[in-house]
């Protein structure tokens, strides 16, 4: 699809190669992460007040909170059909847009039903970021740094969790109306995301695969240099001959491994349990340690987001040096011996609380450090330039289903096997993840896509 040469820098000749500008267009993309992170992590606080408000039981708790993750994974399911038809631009201006309406709607709510609908229009905003935005990414970053890029995304997405304990703690003494205004402030970042795509350029693998060459070899000229672009158009267009680009193919032979690496990477990120942190931290506390206020609950999740970004941002030092799979290792690692001792603190009487957050941040830290950002750029980068909306379509969609299945089900499994039986299970989990990950996963850091693409053929 031809772009108007009012919003796209690029239909002017190409000048010399700018890491500055890939690091530009990295930036803007990952403002969908943000937003990502900001509307999943605002309902910590908001369901805090939520629950006393519409008087809701855990049923409708866990309802209100896997509503935007059922539009998540609608939205990932739908991402590779939309992204792949009018692009990975144009797909992410309608996320933007999706962003801003569920926003209000959520915030104008007058009942759990409208309040779920709004989340669940933002879940399809995420959905189609979640999908696209790592894609994008990965599609105009040079090899020797498409990693640290790629994670840009994850570290927006951190950024944003932070963003949503921050602005919940500094609300929270407007009382039960105070999630209405945590929920709409996020209106500001989405417009911020939508005009901000105007001013970057369409995917120029994208482009070149759908037959727009010349648009695609002046967008590889600004990332790569003229000459340079002329080798990676060439290395594309090669690529994409041998490639039949179909749904068939996603799920055909020579896919099959990178599928299956793909989904199970997809499965144990979130079944783990990270987001009963995320998403259930203020609840937990103050359940937990009755007597609480909801500052002090609040601030324990800004600790915990603090932790989040600080580990985030170890990670973008690493993982070009360090490499995927290593990483992976680190935090599965991390992770299971984290829950350990959080299982054992809740099983011993007279445990130290500090003890507990300790664990907490430790599991959290764990998690930022490799799997919060190393899973999308695995996911991002191992398969086919024709497949690649695809595929990560399925594994995103995967995720979420994920995602929404934990969330629907903590608080439930925490009535029947109490909080230490249930981080019992993702403890083990963590270990299975661990396991997994030194067997299967292979190390795909300092390659260009094409040459995975070459290396994963069977």
């Amino acid at each position: 699809m031809q772009t108007s040469s009012v919003i796209d820098p690029l239909s002017t000749p190409a000048r010399a190669q700018s890491p500055l500008y890939v690091l530009c267009l990295a930036l803007i993309a990952a403002i969908s992460g943000f937003l990502f992170g900001f509307d999943t992590a605002v309902i910590n606080g908001v369901l805090y007040f939520l629950r006393h408000q519409f008087a809701l039981n855990d049923l409708q708790l866990e309802v209100a909170a896997s509503s935007l993750l059922l539009g998540c994974l609608l939205g990932a399911a739908g991402a590779s059909l939309i992204g792949d038809r009018i692009g990975r631009r144009r797909s992410l201006l309608c996320a933007a847009l999706l962003f801003a309406v569920s926003t209000v709607g959520a915030a104008l709510a007058r009942s759990v039903v409208q309040f779920s609908v709004g989340r669940l229009i933002g879940g399809l905003a995420i959905g189609l970021a979640s999908c696209l935005t790592p894609v994008y990414i990965a599609e105009i970053a040079p090899a020797r740094n498409r990693g640290t890029l790629v994670s840009m995304n994850q570290l927006a997405i951190v950024v944003g969790i932070l963003c949503a304990y921050m602005v919940s703690w500094q609300l929270a003494y407007l009382g039960d109306t105070s999630w209405r205004w945590m929920l709409g402030v996020a209106a500001i970042p989405s417009m911020a995301f939508f005009f901000g795509l105007l001013a970057i350029p369409e995917s120029p693998r994208w482009l070149i695969v759908n037959g727009q060459r010349v648009r695609g070899e002046q967008v590889m000229a600004r990332i790569f240099g003229a000459q340079e672009a002329v080798e990676q158009v060439r290395l594309v267009e090669e690529a994409a001959n041998a490639e039949a680009g179909s749904w068939r193919e996603v799920f055909a032979g020579p896919m099959r491994k990178r599928l299956t690496v793909a989904l199970a990477l997809a499965v144990l990120c979130q079944v783990t349990g990270i987001n009963t942190v995320l998403y259930y931290g203020s609840i937990i506390i103050s359940d937990r340690f009755p007597g609480q206020s909801a500052s002090a609950a609040f601030t324990a999740n800004i600790v915990i987001g603090i932790t989040n970004l600080v580990f985030t941002l170890f990670a973008l030092l690493f993982l070009d040096r360090w490499g995927r799979r290593t990483m992976l290792l680190t935090a599965f690692g991390g992770m299971c011996v984290s829950l350990s001792v959080l299982v054992l603190g809740l099983y011993t009487p007279g445990t130290s609380p500090l003890v507990m957050l300790g664990s907490v941040i430790c599991f959290v830290a764990s998690f930022a450090f490799g799997m919060g950002p190393v899973v999308w750029i695995v996911i991002s980068e191992i398969f086919p330039s024709k497949i690649r909306g695809r595929a990560a379509s399925v594994a995103t969609s995967t995720l979420w289903t994920s995602t929404l299945l934990v969330t629907f089900t903590f608080l439930s499994l925490v009535k029947i096997l109490n909080l230490a039986g249930t981080f019992a299970i993702y403890a083990f989990l963590c270990l299975i993840a661990f396991l997994y990950t030194w067997k299967f996963v292979p190390e795909t850091r300092g390659k260009t896509l094409e040459q995975i693409q070459q290396e994963w053929q069977d």
